[in-house]
């Protein structure tokens, strides 16, 4: 029995050096056809139901999108063979649903009408998902660039300080009737320095300090010190601009890495600790952040007293209102929920639309965006790869975490913007460059090792 149960649970061997491993991009292809039908299906039943005919541009978008989908498979096929196949077609798919969700919005707000402009976007996101493809053929470059990324990062994080506040953030910069969140690209630069750091002092981490009590140890300053003067830095110019979801963010995303690194569960310990006295401190003592810790102790609090429910109670509604299988695309109401109903909330918008099968199918495309990010990052065998693949699936599952437990009032609202899914330039342009860099990287973890290599 314990033999039958090692051979059962044994992982099955990699193949042999030199191989030709299995390089499936017909199912990749396959996917995508799936991915785009039920994008364009999705634009054209929006139309049929709030205008009751079918959408002037329907061909338009049809086209746009297939070719958008053909382009990336084409630079997937020629320059990374052997990526995994659920990557792409996941990120098709969740960005088509973003429109057509956009789309539905659009009517309802037609003074503000942002589907436009969130489909140049992704034009734009899927060109330079291209462009990564075909010019970084090798992801160990990136290690070279580690103190010049944080460098970048810094800069990008600290601009937005020196323009008008929005909504009480300072985290756009608005020129020429464009916006643009910069902080976004930032989340890939630190991840790169996070990365390429660790990876040069994974041998100090996890061997060298003093013990200090259970599986915790106390690193070496100069070992530690300097990615710590980094994190201290990025997130305290996050706070000063009140950027608290990022800040959030790159707190996890530093606690992930560094237990990743050294192996040692303490971290996580330690990390959860550190963020909920943080919460607590932020929470108590800054204004704007203090209000929406009280949206979500009481998000009924504002019907109560008379002044109607707020953006919370109407996310919530909303999702009462979706029950099993939804009301259908444009038969909510979750346009209520006022000016962040395409962005922060508009997961209470598939909520109440596609119900609660149709929510579990967006999260669970999310969780497969990240597992075979995390699949990606243990098959490779530099240690670079590793934690840049979990970084980089740790940023998705974060954001996803955040938002998604803000709108269902599991924690406080932070104003993040749900990947691909929700409106924002910067937002779906840097998730369409995560999923290039995981294709990159799944394509090494994937690729067939030379027989002269396996034998060195």
């Amino acid at each position: 029995m314990t033999a039958l149960t090692a051979k059962v649970t044994e992982p099955a061997p990699p193949p042999p050096p030199g191989a030709d491993a299995p390089k499936r991009r017909g199912v990749e292809l396959t996917l995508l056809a799936g991915a785009v039908l039920i994008s364009v299906l999705g634009h054209l039943y929006v139309g049929l139901a709030t205008t009751g005919h079918l959408p002037g541009p329907a061909v338009r978008y049809a086209t746009g999108l297939c070719a958008a989908a053909l382009l990336a498979h084409l630079a997937v096929r020629l320059r990374a063979p052997y990526a995994d196949p659920l990557l792409l077609p996941i990120a098709v798919l969740l960005n088509g649903l973003g429109l057509v969700l956009i789309q539905r919005l659009d009517v309802t707000t037609p003074g503000h009408l942002t589907a436009g402009d969130q489909l140049l976007w992704s034009a734009l996101g899927v060109a330079l998902f291209v462009l990564v493809v075909a010019l970084l053929r090798d992801h160990r470059v990136l290690q070279r660039y580690a103190y010049l990324s944080v460098a970048v990062a810094l800069v990008l994080m600290l601009i937005p300080v020196f323009f008008p506040a929005v909504n009480g953030a300072h985290i756009w910069i608005r020129f020429a009737g464009l916006s643009f969140q910069p902080g976004e690209f930032a989340k890939i630069l630190l991840a790169v320095f996070f990365a390429a750091y660790l990876a040069a002092n994974r041998t100090a981490l996890a061997l060298t300090g003093r013990q200090l009590f259970w599986k915790l140890r106390l690193l070496p300053g100069r070992v530690l010190g300097p990615i710590l003067a980094i994190w201290l830095l990025s997130v305290g110019v996050l706070v000063l601009e009140r950027d608290l979801g990022t800040s959030l963010l790159f707190f996890g995303l530093f606690v992930i890495m560094l237990f990743t690194a050294t192996g040692r569960i303490g971290w996580i310990a330690i990390g959860l600790l550190l963020a909920a006295l943080g919460a607590y401190a932020v929470g108590t003592f800054e204004p704007h952040v203090h209000s929406r810790v009280d949206d979500w102790l009481n998000p009924f609090a504002s019907i109560e007293r008379g002044e109607g429910p707020g953006q919370l109670a109407q996310s919530l509604f909303a999702f009462g209102a979706g029950g099993l299988l939804g009301a259908g695309l444009g038969h909510g109401q979750s346009f209520l929920i006022g000016f962040a109903a395409k962005s922060d909330f508009i997961l209470a918008t598939a909520g109440e639309e596609l119900g609660l099968v149709g929510l579990a199918a967006i999260l669970l495309l999310y969780g497969l965006l990240v597992a075979r990010g995390f699949r990606a990052g243990l098959a490779l065998r530099d240690p670079f790869g590793r934690l840049l693949a979990t970084g980089l699936a740790s940023i998705v599952a974060l954001q996803v975490f955040v938002i998604a437990g803000g709108v269902t009032g599991l924690i406080p609202l932070t104003g993040m913007a749900m990947p691909f899914l929700a409106q924002g330039g910067s937002s779906v342009v840097t998730n369409w460059i995560i999923v290039a860099l995981l294709v990159r990287l799944s394509d090494s973890a994937r690729r067939p090792r030379p027989a002269k290599e396996s034998a060195e």
